[in-house]
C-alpha cells in the first residue's frame, strides 16, 4: 500500500512584534515555542499517528507556552479575567468541535476535541462548556496560572485608553493553530485563542467557528486562521479557500493568495493563515507585518519563520 506524504504547519499569530522591537532573546523564545510544538505534532505523524492527534498535540503545546495568546498566555478581558476559544475539525468525516468564552481550562483545544467526540454537539460556550469539561475530567488551572505581568500591563494600558486591543500593543493577532496531513491521507485543523485584550460583552472571534477560522476537508485542504476575527467570520475565510479549490479548481497557493491578499485586503481584513492540501502542499500566507509560523514535511521542508 502506498503511503501519502505527511505534512504539518503551525502558527502563533499574525501581526507580530515589529522588527525594531524584537530582541534576539525574545525571538529565540518565540522560535523555541514554535519548534517544540512543531516537533510534538510531527513526531506523531512520522510514526503513523493521526493528523487529529498531531494538531491537538501541537496546539496544546502552544497553549502551554506563555508568549502566545492562547491557554496559559491568554490575554485579559475587560473584567480582568480570561475567556478562551478553540476548535478542532477532522477532514475525513467533517466532524468538528469548538468552545468559546471558557475560563480556567488548561487546554481549550482538548475540550474542543471532547466536544466533537463526546457531546453530540459542535459548539459549547461559557459555563456550560466548563461543566462539560468537568464531566470529561479535563484539567483546570486557577487564575494565577494564566497571569503574566506583560499581559496584565497590556490590559491596564487598554483600560486607561478604553480600547479593545489585539494581543500586542504593536498589533499581533494572538491565536495559535495547526494543520496536518497524515499517512492515511486524512487532514485535520485546530485553532485556539485568548481573543482580544480588554474585550467586552462576551465577544467571540473566528477561531472556534468551523468554516471561519478553522476548517478541514479531505477533498480539499485544512486551514487555521489568525487575524481580525470579525472580518474572517464575515468572509468565511477557511471555507472560502476550500470552495475555491473544490468548485473552481484553484491550487492551494492560488486560493490562499486570492483570499488573503485580495478579498480580505479589500475589506480591511489583516492577518494570515496556515494551509495544507490533500497532496501535502503547505501554504502560510499573511498580509500583516509578519506571522509566527513553522512547517515540516517528509520531503525535506522544515522551517520556522516570523517575518517575510
Amino acid at each position: 500500500m502506498s503511503r501519502n506524504n505527511i505534512s504539518i504547519a503551525i502558527h502563533g499569530g499574525a501581526g507580530t512584534i515589529l522588527r525594531n522591537e524584537m530582541t534576539p532573546e525574545l525571538q529565540q523564545q518565540y522560535e523555541q515555542g514554535l519548534h517544540n510544538a512543531l516537533d510534538k505534532g510531527y513526531s506523531i505523524l512520522s510514526v503513523g499517528g493521526s493528523s487529529l492527534d498531531a494538531v491537538e498535540a501541537a496546539v496544546a503545546s502552544l497553549e502551554d507556552f506563555p508568549l502566545f495568546n492562547a491557554g496559559r498566555g491568554a490575554v485579559f478581558n475587560n473584567k480582568g479575567g480570561h475567556e478562551m476559544d478553540a476548535a478542532i475539525m477532522y477532514g475525513k468525516t467533517l466532524e468538528a468541535g469548538g468552545v468559546c468564552g471558557v475560563s480556567n481550562i488548561r487546554n481549550p483545544v482538548r475540550l474542543a476535541r471532547a466536544v466533537m467526540e463526546q457531546s453530540g454537539h459542535v459548539l459549547l460556550s461559557g459555563a456550560g462548556a466548563e461543566e462539560f469539561a468537568r464531566s470529561q475530567h479535563l484539567q483546570f488551572e486557577d487564575d494565577a496560572y494564566f497571569y503574566s505581568q506583560q499581559r496584565y500591563q497590556q490590559w491596564q494600558d487598554a483600560l486607561k485608553a478604553d480600547v479593545v486591543q489585539l494581543d500586542h500593543t504593536v498589533k499581533k493577532f494572538g491565536t495559535v493553530g495547526a494543520v496536518a496531513l497524515d499517512y492515511e491521507g486524512n487532514l485535520s485543523a485546530a485553532t485556539s485563542t485568548g481573543g482580544l485584550t480588554n474585550k467586552k460583552f462576551g465577544r467571540i472571534g473566528d477561531s472556534p467557528i468551523p468554516g471561519a477560522g478553522t476548517y478541514a476537508n479531505n477533498n480539499t485542504c485544512a486551514i487555521s486562521c489568525t487575524g481580525v476575527g470579525e472580518l474572517f467570520i464575515r468572509s468565511v475565510v477557511a471555507y472560502d479557500i476550500s470552495c475555491l479549490i473544490e468548485y473552481k479548481g484553484l491550487s492551494l497557493k492560488d486560493a490562499c493568495d486570492l483570499v488573503v491578499n485580495d478579498k480580505l485586503v479589500k475589506i480591511g481584513g489583516e492577518g494570515g493563515l496556515i494551509a495544507i492540501d490533500k497532496d501535502g502542499n503547505i501554504e502560510m500566507p499573511f498580509n500583516s507585518e509578519g506571522m509566527y509560523r513553522a512547517c515540516h514535511n517528509n520531503l525535506g521542508r522544515n522551517e520556522i519563520l516570523i517575518y517575510r
